[in-house]
């Protein structure tokens, strides 16, 4: 899954210790919306419905 920088950076204000877990969460969210790039709106998105 092809993430931009600005997404990359929203992904690192996670704690390292669940990170892998959110991304794991955020690529199938967007796997199974069709969607082939993680922006920081996609973030976005996936912060707000899962409230992390």
């Amino acid at each position: 899954m092809d993430w931009t920088d600005a997404a990359k950076a929203r992904l690192k204000e996670i704690p390292f210790f669940v990170r892998p877990a959110a991304r794991k969460k955020i690529e199938k969210f967007a796997k199974e919306e069709g969607i082939t790039q993680i922006t920081e709106e996609v973030y976005e998105q996936m912060k707000a419905r899962f409230g992390e």
